[in-house]
Parts: C-alpha cells; structure tokens; sequence
C-alpha cells in the first residue's frame, strides 16, 4: 500500500480537530481552501480503501460496505442538523434525500455511461440486476416523497405519525429484501464476470485489515470536514441569495464523492457493473436508511418532518426513473443514454439554482 492513503486520514483527522477546537464557525477565510484541499485529498484515500476492501471481498460485497458506511455519514450529517435546527418543519431531510437520488441517477451515472461508452463504445452488465434495484428504489422514492403532498391527514407535505411509521418500516425492510437478493438469492445478477480477472491480484489480509481501519477513519474525516465547512457554504448560499435547498445538494455531493469517483473509476476499467453496483447501490441505501432514521428522529424530537417535493422535483424525479429505467433495461449502454442523464442533471442543478 502506498503511504499516502495511510498519512492523509491521520492528517486530516488530527487538522479537522484542531480546527474544530480552535477556531469558531465559519472558518476563517484563509482556512477554507486548506479545509477543501483536505476534504479532497480524504475522498481519495477513501476511495483506495473502499477498492481495496471491494477487491478483497468481491461483488456485491465490497459495493453493499461502501454504500452503507456512506449512508451513516449521510444519516449522521443530517441528523446534526436536524438537532440544532429551530422548531418547525424541517426539510433538510427531504433536500439532501432527493439530491443524493438526482445526484446518482443522472450525474454519477450519466458521467460513468458516457466515459466508459467514450473509451469502450458499448458495455455490458447483467439488467435484472439494475432493474431490480431501479425498482425498488421508484418503490420508495414515491412513497417517501410524493405521496405525502396528496395525504389529507395532516396538512402540508407531511405525514402523520402513523404514516411515517409505516414509510419507514417498508423502506426498512425493502432494503433489507433487496441485500438479501442482491449478496445471497440472486447473487449472480450483480456480479461483475470481469472481476475473475482479478483473482490473482486481491489484496492480502494485512492490505485489507489497513483498509478496514482506515476506510472509516477516512469516512469520518470526510464527515467532519464536511460539517466544518457547512456553515461557510450556508452564509455563503445566503449571502448570494441563493435557495437554501443548495445546502441539501452540497451535503449530498460531498457524501457521494467517494462512491462517485470510484464508480467512475470502476467505469474507465470496462467493469459497468461494479459503477452500477456502486451507484444504485448508494441511491438505495440513502433512501432507505435516511428516511427511516430522521423518521423516528422527528418522532422522538416531535418535530414535523417535511417530505413531499415541490411540483418541479417531482416531475424530474419521475423523468430521472423513467430514462434510467430505459437507459438500463436492455444491458448496454452507449454514449446516448450517459448523455441524456447528463441533460437531466444540469436541469436538477439549474433549479436547485433558480427555482
């Protein structure tokens, strides 16, 4: 292993801490783009560790480990913000939830089928695979934010209490179903065959004991930082009278970076499959762990809990599931499908920007 994956977590542990002790929010000018240059630096080493706990253990496995140890980020991250915000609704949930399912829809996907299409003109992966998961994902998508615009039970984009119980009991659960699909009933539809290439160069046991220490440590720095910044990137959207449903999207990139950038990686080795594993694997998670989590949060703090989308992200989140409902039904892929989710992308980002 080289060393820098070792240093830079230790590093950026050992920095994010003094900053937190030392210096108040938001940080001063100077240490911002210290801050970001560390962030970026811990998402590489996170990468590496998350690849070489993935070749170690192989597909699924390895995919199913990062995406859970991302949502717990992504969990942990709003639930501190749902803690120190004001009474009322809160609709960070509802923001970083959507913009981490538009973020890998079209964005990490859309930039994986367009590289990998560049570079190898078509790819092949297993679709009942991706179909499955697509599947499931519309599933609680539309249940977790949609359907709460047409309840009558409690006025607003909110659900009653029996309502919200019942969303994240089925998300709970359908999750659970679908790991149980994906690592053991119907394992082979999510395994990667170009994977077997790789037999001979699996990392060894001490490789992937230092990954399974340092991926977290890494994670954690990430998590942070990331809150660190937060503040300065919330006066900042303020200041220039930006919508504050842009933190909801920083937030999501931020806890997508390391899962994106090794999807993209996955993609540029012509393995789809392991990019599709990696990608609507987090989408999954994100959904179907946040909901249920910040779900019984705003029960317990009994705090109104605001999920259902405005009109317009309705209507993008039901276009983002169709065309990557198409894009990925027949197995391959080519340079059109990565552009059209792309498309879609910058219209998510567009109105995130200007409503």
């Amino acid at each position: 292993m080289p060393p820098w994956p070792t240093l830079v977590p230790v590093f950026s542990l050992a920095g994010v801490t003094a900053m937190m002790v030392f210096f108040s929010e938001p940080l001063p000018g100077l240490l911002v783009p210290i801050a970001a240059a560390l962030l970026l630096a811990t998402v590489l080493a996170a990468v590496h560790h998350a690849e070489t706990i993935a070749h170690r253990l192989g597909d699924p496995y390895g995919s199913v480990l990062l995406a859970l140890a991302v949502t717990i980020i992504e969990v942990a991250l709003i639930a501190s913000v749902l803690l120190n915000a004001p009474a009322g609704t809160s609709e960070i949930a509802r923001d970083t939830v959507f913009a981490a399912i538009m973020i890998v829809l079209n964005g990490i996907i859309g930039l994986c089928l367009l590289v990998g299409a560049i570079r190898f003109r078509e790819q092949e992966f297993v679709a009942r695979g991706a179909t499955g998961a697509l599947a499931v994902l519309a599933t609680v998508a539309v249940l977790a934010l949609v359907l709460p615009n047409y309840t009558v039970a409690v006025p607003g984009p909110v659900y009653a209490t029996p309502q919200l119980l019942f969303v994240a009991i089925v998300s709970f659960a359908l999750h659970a179903l679908f790991l149980f699909v994906q690592m053991v009933r119907h394992r082979g539809d999510f395994s990667d065959p170009r994977l077997q290439e790789l037999a001979e160069q699996k990392p060894g046991r001490r490789q992937m004991g230092a990954a399974l220490i340092l991926l977290p440590m890494a994670l954690l720095a990430v998590v942070l930082l990331a809150e660190t910044l937060a503040p300065t990137i919330e006066h900042a959207v303020a200041r220039a009278g930006l919508p504050a449903a842009l933190v909801g999207v920083v937030i999501a990139m931020t806890v997508l970076l390391p899962e994106g950038m090794a999807a993209l990686r996955a993609a540029r080795a012509n393995r789809i499959q392991t990019s599709l594993n990696l990608a609507l694997g987090s989408a999954l998670a994100s959904i179907c762990l946040t909901i249920p989590a910040v779900a019984f949060l705003s029960i317990i703090l009994g705090q109104p809990l605001t999920l259902g989308l405005e009109a317009e992200h309705i209507v993008l989140l039901l276009l983002s599931l169709f065309v990557a409902t198409l894009s990925l039904a027949m197995g391959r892929t080519t340079i059109l499908q990565g552009g059209l989710h792309l498309v879609i992308f910058g219209a998510f980002l567009a109105l995130s920007a200007m409503p």
